[in-house]
C-alpha cells in the first residue's frame, strides 16, 4: 500500500464514524419527542424582521 492509503481509510472512517453519532443523536432527540419534524423554532424561523425600537432610526 502506498503511504496515503491508510491516512484516507482513517480520514473516511472518522467521518463515517461521526456522521452515525450523529444520526444516532438525532434519531434518540426525535424518539424522545415523539415527533421526528424538526422544532417549531427552526422551521418557523426567518419570517418578517422586527420595526426597530423607538429612538433607534438612524
Amino acid at each position: 500500500m502506498s503511504d496515503g492509503i491508510p491516512l484516507l481509510i482513517l480520514a473516511l472512517g472518522t467521518l463515517g464514524g461521526v456522521w452515525f453519532l450523529a444520526a444516532a443523536a438525532r434519531k434518540q432527540v426525535a424518539d424522545a419527542k415523539g415527533d421526528p419534524q424538526r422544532s417549531t423554532v427552526i422551521r418557523d424561523h426567518g419570517g418578517a424582521p422586527r420595526p426597530n425600537m423607538p429612538g433607534t432610526e438612524h
